[in-house]
């Protein structure tokens, strides 16, 4: 199997994540999270090339979803925080880009019941699938989806 070249995408807010409100974000780092992938899928994670980006700009995260048409980008594993909720521009392109895209969020957005805003995502009919509530691990669940989806 060649090398998979997935994008990990992080979206607003999601800069700091470990240190930000970790009683619901968790307090592990996206450093954490290659070990974590070795862990879960261990040889089969040495077939996975990562590349990381996160923005707190909407279109900076539609820019590199571009970027990742052009340079062949073989999956994208996406926390777009609350763009998830709002942006209409992200899933537009998410739509054209034809690459597989996996929506993932930190926290269970369906268990924020006082905030029903945060249960609904205008990116996800764009998606392949969703992955939320399992901290950093939700990165690693989405990495390897993308891994069998692809492979």
């Amino acid at each position: 199997m060649a090398k998979l070249d997935i994008l990990i995408l992080n979206g607003p807010n999601l800069g700091h994540i470990g240190k930000r409100q970790p009683e619901i974000y968790g307090s592990q780092t996206m450093d954490d999270m290659p070990a974590i992938l070795k862990q879960l899928m261990g040889d089969k994670a040495d077939d996975i090339t990562i590349t990381h980006f996160q923005s707190n700009s909407e279109g900076a995260l539609v820019d590199r979803l571009e970027k990742a048409r052009e340079d062949g980008v073989d999956g994208v594993a996406f926390n777009a925080g609350a763009y998830t909720h709002t942006s209409l521009a992200i899933a537009d392109c998410l739509a054209w880009i034809g690459i597989p895209c996996i929506e993932v969020h930190i926290s269970n957005i369906w268990a924020r019941t006082n905030q029903p805003l945060r249960q609904q995502s205008i990116m996800g009919e764009q998606c392949v699938g969703v992955i939320a509530g399992f901290g950093i691990l939700s990165y690693a669940l989405a990495v390897q989806a993308l891994h069998e989806r692809l492979g």
